[in-house]
């Protein structure tokens, strides 16, 4: 046993609620590891919908690793929604032509965050909201309907608008252990080898 195909879209029989995003997604801006799934009954085929303001002038770009659960209605809110801070006025008035375009931005002068990313096995709540240039480390849990404007540490679970650390999963020795191994690195066969180690919390389990 090998655990199901990456390559399909459903990996579940008769159940589409359940996308594996990569599959699906066909913004090159938008890269997402293996087994990372999208549950939503009203199209989950669409993940891409919640990924908005993503303009490809712009060219930030949503990373999201492997075996990552995103629940339904998780978006992700990309630099292009950023309006000029700097001036009197956020309103945009360059995108409506007619004599307005020479207040056009100059290059540097739109907040930029840079890319977002998401580490491996992350948990994202539903409805939640992760700002532009976040990063949540691996083993993250974000809790539903939480506005992330900040980095999350890997293993830690936050909630809240804005979200705030709730807890530590584990003990900083293991959270490091767990980084070192990075078992959504190995290969499929080993992944299913070590299923219960993987699965309980007990760090002495894991076979190599």
């Amino acid at each position: 046993m090998h655990g199901p195909d990456p390559s399909d879209k459903h990996p579940m029989a008769g159940f589409p609620q359940v996308c594996f995003i990569k599959n699906t997604v066909n913004n090159p801006n938008i890269i997402v590891g293996d087994y990372t799934y999208y549950d939503d009954p009203e199209d989950s085929e669409n993940f891409e919908r919640n990924v908005l303001y993503h303009f490809p002038f712009i060219g930030d770009k949503l990373i999201i690793g492997k075996f990552c659960a995103i629940a339904r209605g998780a978006q992700f809110i990309m630099n292009g929604a950023n309006h000029k801070l700097s001036g009197f006025s956020t309103f945009p008035f360059y995108i409506f032509g007619q004599g307005w375009e020479k207040a056009l931005p100059q290059a540097g002068e739109l907040p930029y965050k840079g890319d977002t990313v998401i580490g491996n096995d992350v948990w994202i709540g539903y409805q939640t909201l992760i700002m532009p240039g976040v990063t949540i480390g691996n083993g993250a849990i974000i809790s539903s309907r939480s506005v992330v404007t900040a980095d999350v540490p890997a293993y830690t679970i936050v909630g809240g608008n804005p979200a705030k650390v709730i807890k530590q999963r584990f003990p900083a020795e293991i959270i490091a252990a767990l980084e070192q191994l990075a078992w959504w690195d190995w290969p499929i066969e080993k992944i299913t080898q070590n299923l219960p180690a993987i699965m309980s919390a007990d760090i002495a389990a894991f076979v190599d």
